[in-house]
């Protein structure tokens, strides 16, 4: 079984992506921070259907296209029991819940931290995940709800799968991560790596997607225990490098 994955800039540095499970011609989009980029990018893709939509959480940025995306397509809406606080949402998902694409499942996984309620979807035959604002490239989601060691709890989950498990992460904040990440240490290795980051930037592309394998070598908050997230967690707070 294989995905077809689409993934497009949406507000000021949100990513929309759009998922096809090749098998049945089944698509997803997964979170829905702008529904006319999601429309747009769905007629792009010639696909011809939105059957589903995957929220991780409720924060508007990932839900403000639930509305207009289930009244134009009819779409069914999967995603925890905080979504209902901002958006309409059709069927809850817990710790365990798997959701069916066609013939692709998504487990999903409870993962706390930057919401109370934040959930991710993982394709673990196909080794991608929608993680939300849970991880990201050299970085971590803000703790606006939980505690760090929800949240640290939620990294080592993560942490824990596959190495070449394919990572999409729903905004664009690497390069102010590879910043932060530079002022902790200057290892060769991720030296380099931030300048890959710098340079890809300057040339407009896009340093999303992420692997569990890149994260675990260079993402400053995968830490061994929690109390040094929680004081990384702190500086990255106040930092404006």
């Amino acid at each position: 079984m294989t995905l077809s994955i689409r993934q497009f800039p949406c507000r000021s540095d949100n990513y929309g992506f759009l998922v096809r499970d090749d098998a049945t011609g089944q698509v997803a989009a997964v979170d829905t921070p702008d529904a006319q980029a999601i429309l747009d990018d769905l007629a792009e893709s010639g696909w011809g259907r939105l059957d589903l939509i995957l929220n991780t959480h409720w924060h508007p940025d990932h839900t403000e296209g639930n509305e207009r995306l289930k009244a134009e397509t009819g779409c069914v809406i999967y995603g925890p029991e905080e979504v209902k606080r901002a958006a309409p949402l059709d069927r809850v998902v817990h710790d365990g819940s798997e959701v069916r694409l066609g013939e692709t499942v998504f487990k999903v996984a409870e993962a706390p931290g930057h919401t109370l309620g934040h959930v991710v979807f993982h394709a673990v035959q196909e080794r991608v995940a929608f993680v939300g604002d849970v991880i990201f490239a050299l970085g971590c989601g803000r703790l606006f709800e939980g505690t760090p060691d929800q949240m640290w709890e939620s990294l080592q989950h993560i942490a824990s799968w596959k190495d070449d498990t394919v990572l999409y992460c729903a905004h664009e904040y690497t390069a102010s991560n590879a910043r932060f990440a530079l002022s902790l240490s200057q290892e060769p290795e991720l030296v380099a790596h931030c300048e890959a980051i710098f340079a890809k930037r300057e040339r407009g592309e896009a340093t999303v997607p992420t692997t569990v394998g890149l994260e675990k070598r260079f993402n400053p908050f995968l830490t061994p225990d929690v109390e040094t997230f929680a004081d990384r967690r702190a500086a990255k707070d106040g930092f404006s490098g």
